[in-house]
């Protein structure tokens, strides 16, 4: 893994998963079957990797544990496994995520890629109308923030790479899937050809939308530097990413919000 994320983690692949170096805590695996995630694909029958991915919840190093319970903070690591899900790439299952009982408010998400090619789908609703619909594709190093109440899903964008990636999140951090389970999925489908280019194929069971394909944004309005991992900037500022677990200290920032 070419990307440093500040601490020493290294992502495996047999078995999928992270070591953890000296001095970093974190927990045994969560792994992701097939069957777990088959409602939200294009093709609930198809064949793929299994487990599909690998989730380390609550990483970091040891001598900031007690800060990260104290703001409400979490970091979370995840790697997915090369290949795909019948015609779709490796993904994620679609969700928004839960009201926190700290906030009252569905929390943020801020995405840092360590390796890998992404791309963090999202919407603004899991209603019928889903509202504006965007895709962002982000290389290493590149940051991409959900805001508050969008239904959204990481892609891998390349099959024949695992995808790894660390996110910010809540510590009561939770998921809310029925809304995209009643509509079988978000409103966009990721589908591959066979080189495993991804073009996009609408999901009916939405109204009409538009999907704008973009680049992710510096965020300068949140404060996020482009040149330093988030872990870092976590490290050296402790407060800058309070706007995850208290998202309504940035309430004017997540109106008509562009990922």
């Amino acid at each position: 893994m070419k990307f440093n994320p500040g601490f020493n983690i290294l992502p495996t692949t047999n078995p999928m998963g992270f070591k953890y170096g000296p001095g970093v805590f974190g927990p045994t695996v969560e792994n992701r079957s097939l069957d777990s995630i088959r409602q939200s694909l294009l093709d609930p029958q198809c064949a793929g990797p299994d487990p599909v991915y690998s989730i380390a919840m609550d990483v970091g190093k040891d001598e900031h544990l007690p800060i990260l319970k104290q703001q409400h903070l979490l970091y979370g690591a995840v790697t997915y496994a090369a290949g795909r899900l019948g015609n779709e790439p490796v993904r994620s299952q679609g969700h928004i995520h839960k009201i926190s009982p700290l906030s009252g408010w569905s929390t943020p998400e801020v995405y840092e890629i360590w390796s890998g090619k992404a791309i963090i789908y999202m919407q603004e609703t899991a209603g019928d109308d889903p509202g504006r619909c965007f895709a962002v594709m982000a290389n290493p190093g590149e940051v991409v923030i959900v805001p508050p109440n969008w239904a959204h899903a990481t892609i891998s964008a390349d099959m024949n790479q695992p995808l790894t990636f660390g996110a910010w999140c809540d510590r009561a951090y939770g998921f809310e899937y029925d809304g995209v389970r009643a509509h079988k999925g978000l409103a966009w489908f990721p589908v591959m050809d066979e080189k495993g280019k991804i073009e996009w194929q609408r999901n009916p069971n939405y109204l009409e939308s538009k999907l704008m394909l973009k680049s992710p944004e510096i965020y300068s309005q949140l404060g996020i530097n482009p040149t330093r991992s988030i872990y870092s900037q976590f490290e050296e500022e402790p407060e800058k990413f309070l706007f995850v677990p208290h998202p309504e200290l940035k309430k004017d920032v997540w109106e008509n919000f562009v990922p």
